[in-house]
């Protein structure tokens, strides 16, 4: 394969340095790479663009950096070193040891940037050979771009006389001669002040991207003896082609890593727990935890919970089972890089759609808490994907990251909930088609987070004043749908991003029957049972238990769902109980009773309620 298919940004910059002045180079600077003119051996890629710098005709190639300042292992310094001490230090492979100690002591390094930059403007103007600096990890040379200091400005003002100095656009014979040119080398461009580059002719910026399938894939057949895994890659091609494509987004570093973990473990395992155990620090998901049987449970578990709800309930299994075996998103990409299910709860408010997230984030995860909610009706502004993913470098907040890709980063096995998606900005919807499609983002650090192993929920509750309780469940469900269709793609004009949740649009009906009511009220108020026995030591009992929620019920009324059931209970129970036990502060409350009845025990749809002490 050719060395341009291997690494095509190789090509530009062989290019580039042939008549810039000076080139950017960002990215995945800190990798290892395939160097062609390293008889095809590994190599850092600063070494790689050493070797095209030689190759390209330039006999003084200095490299530095703030920290250590003139690498004199690899640089030619034109006040130096003999060619025969050059060669002594490039043979030690960086372990320059006594002798190179020796050859370097005295000779300033120029790590100060007070010194670096004269120096470098110096060497230009007066050099006879076609001369290279290379300015390593630059992302710390400058501050923030927005605000320069003077000494800063003054950096640049040089750094712009340096790419001046010994240029000649005279078009004679030594116009392809002279050619010198400063490589900055940076992680990140955005940490490069814009002032630079932008609008320059003489300046050119090239992207070292992660690794290809190609480079990966070459990487993995050179090295596949050291990958202890189960899986034998020599001869299971499909195992190879799952491996080198579940390995997308790794540096080659990585994967070197994850080779070395792998030799590190008493016993193998196979390639998807290591890459887990390297990525998460887990070597089992808990989605390889699931089981048949307690799949066959999950409409049972997550009714428990969400009550009146066994269509949408339905809906969620089905995702959830073609998750544990392995078909989600298979019909886009072999891949399998997007979400392990998309779901886009609508529906009247109240009705258990953020419920259900969190009750389906214990089935799966084991833990309510796994279920990370965001509201987001607070992030309605321009700017707001900011607080998702991270400020850019040099704004404020930069060092903080993102809510949502910090949170990932914490839980990777997780459910996001993305409640009122409506409410957000369209930027934001921007980010969430990277995620559905990609199954990743990159956040204002240059950090990729991977979302293949969540769960993404949205909730809505668009249409829910323009459809009648009235209607047919089923009329419901589909008036609710074609109201989420008809917002994104008339309203919104992104169907893309319909596209992307595809039929998994999960319209939740009017809560009908009443013994549902009385359910949930039971449900609910449970908890506040719990609370009083644990606080004060008293238990609370009912007079005709049924027919005070059915009460409760009737007088939130179907409309407002659940929600409202809430509201009910906390004007007729909650705030007289809280009075009730105020009152009597001064009593022992412990191992007594607190019995709630109704005043008029022939009226209870009165929904007022005595309480007395038993």
């Amino acid at each position: 394969m050719a060395d341009e298919e291997l690494n095509p940004w190789l090509e530009r910059f062989s290019r580039d340095i042939g008549y810039k002045s000076s080139v950017i180079v960002f990215g995945n600077t800190t990798d290892i790479m395939l160097n062609p003119k390293n008889s095809g051996r590994y190599d850092s890629v600063i070494n790689t663009i050493i070797s095209y710098l030689r190759e390209k005709g330039y006999k003084q190639v200095i490299k530095w950096d703030r920290v250590d300042g003139i690498d004199y292992g690899v640089s030619d310094d034109v006040r130096g070193i003999s060619a025969q001490e050059k060669q002594q230090i490039n043979s030690s492979d960086y372990n320059l040891g006594e002798f190179s100690n020796n050859v370097t002591q005295g000779r300033n390094s120029y790590k100060a940037l007070d010194e670096f930059f004269p120096y470098m403007l110096n060497v230009m103007k007066n050099s006879s050979n076609k001369t290279a600096f290379i300015l390593d990890y630059s992302d710390y040379i400058f501050g923030n771009a927005n605000s320069l200091s003077e000494k800063e400005r003054d950096y640049l003002a040089i750094l712009a006389k340096t790419l001046e100095a010994g240029q000649s656009y005279s078009m004679n014979s030594s116009f392809a001669d002279i050619g010198n040119i400063v490589i900055i080398v940076a992680h990140n461009n955005a940490m490069i002040p814009p002032a630079f580059y932008l609008n320059n002719s003489m300046v050119s910026s090239v992207s070292v991207p992660l690794p290809g399938r190609n480079e990966r894939e070459d990487f993995i057949n050179r090295n596949e003896a050291c990958l202890n895994i189960t899986q034998d890659i020599k001869f299971d091609k499909t195992a190879k082609d799952d491996l080198i494509d579940a390995l997308d987004g790794f540096s080659l570093k990585d994967i070197a890593q994850m080779m070395k973990l792998s030799r590190q473990m008493s016993e193998r395992m196979s390639f998807e727990k290591l890459i887990n155990l390297f990525k998460y620090g887990e070597k089992v998901s808990p989605w390889e935890e699931l089981s048949k049987d307690k799949l066959k449970r999950i409409e049972e578990e997550l009714g428990k919970r969400v009550k009146g709800q066994a269509d949408a309930i339905s809906k969620v299994k089905d995702v959830i089972i073609r998750a544990y075996t392995g078909f989600s998103g298979l019909q886009h990409s072999s891949k399998q890089k997007k979400p392990k299910g998309t779901l886009f709860f609508v529906g009247p408010t109240g009705v258990g759609k953020t419920e259900l997230a969190k009750s389906l984030a214990s089935f799966v995860f084991g833990d309510e808490n796994a279920c990370i909610r965001f509201d987001m009706s607070e992030y309605n502004h321009e700017h707001s994907d900011q607080r998702l993913v991270g400020a850019p470098p040099g704004y404020v907040g930069y060092e903080a990251g993102g809510q949502l890709t910090n949170a990932v980063k914490e839980k990777p096995f997780c459910v996001l909930l993305f409640d009122e998606i409506e409410k957000a900005h369209g930027r934001i919807l921007d980010k969430f088609l990277q995620v559905l499609e990609d199954g990743r983002l990159t956040d204002g650090k240059g950090e990729t987070v991977y979302f293949s192993e969540t769960i993404i929920i949205f909730t809505s509750n668009i249409g829910a004043a323009e459809v009648s309780s009235e209607m047919d469940p089923r009329e419901v469900r589909k008036q609710f749908v074609e109201k989420v269709q008809k917002h994104f793609i008339e309203k919104l004009g992104r169907p893309e991003l319909l596209n992307r949740i595809g039929d998994n649009i999960v319209a939740f009906n009017f809560i009908e029957d009443q013994a549902v009511f009385t359910d949930i009220a039971k449900l609910k108020f449970k908890t506040i049972e719990d609370f009083v026995e644990e606080r004060y030591g008293a238990k609370i009992v009912f007079e005709n238990e049924d027919d005070i929620f059915k009460s409760i019920g009737e007088k939130a009324g179907k409309q407002n769902g659940g929600r409202g059931l809430l509201n009910v209970m906390e004007e007729v129970i909650i705030n007289p109980l809280s009075e009730f036990i105020f009152d009597r502060s001064d009593i022992v409350l412990k191992n007594r009773q607190i019995l709630i009845k109704p005043m008029d025990p022939k009226n209870p749809e009165l929904c007022m309620f005595e309480f007395e002490l038993k």
